[in-house]
């Protein structure tokens, strides 16, 4: 606008400049001696000057007076000695000078030009006078500021249709930006389910429907990722071998219930802490020694109340380029292959020395006849004596072993018949009765048998022999470890839903810490004593089998020194009439 202002003024400068015509005839006009007609024709030329911007022209002569004036009105100053100031300047200086003022009178402002008119007389100019004129900028500045109100106007419509059109570009931009922004906070907080709009297909449409794809894929990474962990968890938990995973400075991240229970912890306390106190194994082995050999390792955490062994194997969690990322120890609970190792070399041992004892007794009583003791009629008839009792002992036990065996294998039957417990039981009894009555005094241990039964008949289903065998099993005992004169008290009642029987001597009773294995095979609590008596060691076992094959159980009371008390509990399911004469 400046710059427009500047060249509106130049131009108008230039227009309102006196052609060279107009000053050569001012000159001639002023050179002339016939002042008045002069005068005459300097009026006519300042009257004759085509421009509208000129508001007054006047002509100076040399002393200062008025020649013409184009002001018609003020004709009065031809004549006159001019009072302008800047006019005399210019003819004491004889150069031209330019001015631009403001009239307070009109609030207008004006350019202002004096020229000083020279005559050329040889190689000299001699000044004749000067030209003044006065013109009007008001055009100037009116143009200017039409031009700069349309201008601002025009930029401010630019600026309106700038700011619209920024705003509709950016909502164009924003808007499917801002969508992706959405979509992108939905998939990190695992909603998978938007869509982000396509809106073209420039570059933020591509970058839309890559964000999209983005989404289905990570939908699907997800859940084939979840899956993956799904089928990882139930695998993980319902194995029967624990497992623990630790990350690459052997911090426990994962444990499975398996190994939560054999560990005896909880995996939220487990979680964290370093897999050697997890497995109580700090001071025997580190991190490295693990990560180095991955053989396998026993854990013992048995106690006092419980036993427990575990074999802990240890693995690699490696990438391919062979960084390692963590550890996978799997728990193998062995305690019950331990214990059935343990019993089976203690069954064997026992076998073994079981045999023994009365193979050693058969052949030193068989190598003494051999040698010519059978020549004797008085020790020949004791050896052949022993020698058929320790085999007799020796088929027995062989007989136990194999029941017990069938037992074990499942191909032991039950053969199953309604009877009347009552009878049964005194029928057992009655034998031992008749055993004592019938001694030809070779026994010198006597005893009693003192019965307390329920007057109510009971009937139950159960293999007579087996059941016979228990009672013959726990009645021998009783006899056996009763003193001489003892009372052996048999009992028979009946509660809600089972049948009770019990057998009580008044022997040497069993020590407290021997009572939880009376029913352990080959177990005696006095091993002399019980060889001595012809025991194998397996009788309570096969009771225990026989009883636990009829849904019952069997259990001992003891006190070390007072006696023993064995129970024995059948389920009882009351019968009426017409059920026990029901045949079909």
């Amino acid at each position: 606008m400046q710059q427009l202002k500047k060249d509106n003024l130049k131009t108008f400068k230039q227009q309102v400049e006196l052609s060279s015509y107009i000053d050569n005839s001012l000159i001639n006009n002023l050179s002339r001696s016939d002042t008045q007609k002069a005068n005459a024709n300097i009026r006519n030329i300042l009257e004759d000057i085509d421009s509208s911007n000129v508001t007054e022209a006047q002509v100076v002569d040399t002393k200062g007076t008025i020649r013409g004036d184009s002001d018609v009105n003020d004709q009065a100053s031809v004549g006159q000695k001019t009072t302008d100031s800047d006019i005399k300047q210019v003819l004491y200086n004889e150069r031209a000078y330019t001015k631009s003022t403001y009239d307070s009178t009109d609030n207008k402002r004006y350019y202002i030009s004096i020229t000083p008119l020279f005559s050329a007389s040889g190689n000299t100019n001699t000044l004749l006078g000067a030209v003044y004129l006065r013109a009007s900028l008001e055009p100037v500045y009116d143009s200017t500021n039409k031009v700069t109100v349309i201008f601002v106007t025009a930029a401010l419509i630019a600026t309106c249709l700038g700011l619209a059109l920024a705003i509709l570009i950016s909502r164009a931009i924003t808007r499917p930006i801002d969508d992706m922004k959405k979509q992108t906070t939905r998939i990190a907080r695992g909603d998978y389910s938007g869509q982000v709009k396509v809106y073209g297909t420039d570059e933020l449409g591509q970058l839309a429907q890559a964000v999209n794809n983005l989404s289905v894929r990570v939908e699907e990474a997800q859940e084939s990722s979840e899956a993956e962990r799904r089928r990882l968890d139930s695998v993980l938990s319902h194995m029967s071998d624990g497992v623990i995973a630790t990350d690459r400075r052997g911090n426990v991240i994962i444990m499975n219930e398996t190994a939560s229970e054999n560990l005896n912890i909880d995996p939220s306390v487990a979680d964290g802490q370093s897999v050697l106190d997890v497995l109580n194994i700090r001071g025997r082995y580190t991190l490295r020694d693990l990560l180095e050999n991955q053989d396998e390792i026993v854990i013992d955490l048995s106690d006092e109340d419980h036993e427990q062994i575990l074999n802990a194997y240890f693995s690699l969690i490696q990438r391919e380029s062979g960084f390692i990322s963590g550890l996978v120890c799997v728990l193998h609970d062995v305690t019950e292959q331990q214990r059935i190792d343990r019993e089976r070399r203690e069954f064997v041992s026992n076998v073994s020395h079981e045999l023994r004892t009365p193979l050693t007794s058969m052949r030193s009583y068989i190598e003494a006849l051999s040698d010519g003791a059978w020549k004797d009629s008085k020790v020949a008839p004791h050896f052949i004596k022993v020698t058929q009792d320790e085999t007799e002992r020796m088929i027995r036990m062989i007989n136990d072993l194999l029941s017990l065996s069938r037992m074990d294998s499942g191909t032991s039957k039950l053969e199953l018949e309604l009877v009347n417990l009552n009878e049964l039981y005194n029928y057992i009894l009655d034998r031992f009765d008749m055993m004592l009555k019938t001694d030809d005094g070779k026994n010198s241990k006597h005893y009693t048998i003192k019965r307390d039964f329920t007057r109510r008949e009971l009937w139950v289903e159960i293999d007579t022999d087996k059941f016979m065998q228990v009672v013959d099993n726990i009645m021998n005992n009783a006899i056996k470890y009763s003193p001489d004169g003892g009372v052996i008290t048999c009992r028979l009642l009946e509660t809600h839903s089972h049948v009770i029987l019990s057998i009580s001597d008044q022997g040497l009773g069993v020590p407290k810490k021997d009572v939880a294995h009376i029913f352990d095979r080959f177990f005696r609590v006095d091993k002399a004593r019980s060889r001595a008596q012809g025991g194998t060691g397996l009788g309570l076992a096969i009771s225990k089998e026989v009883i636990e094959m009829h849904g019952g159980k069997i259990w001992v009371d003891s006190i070390e020194g007072k006696g023993s008390t064995f129970y024995i509990s059948l389920p009882y399911e009351e019968y009426s009439e017409e059920d026990l004469w029901d045949e079909s």
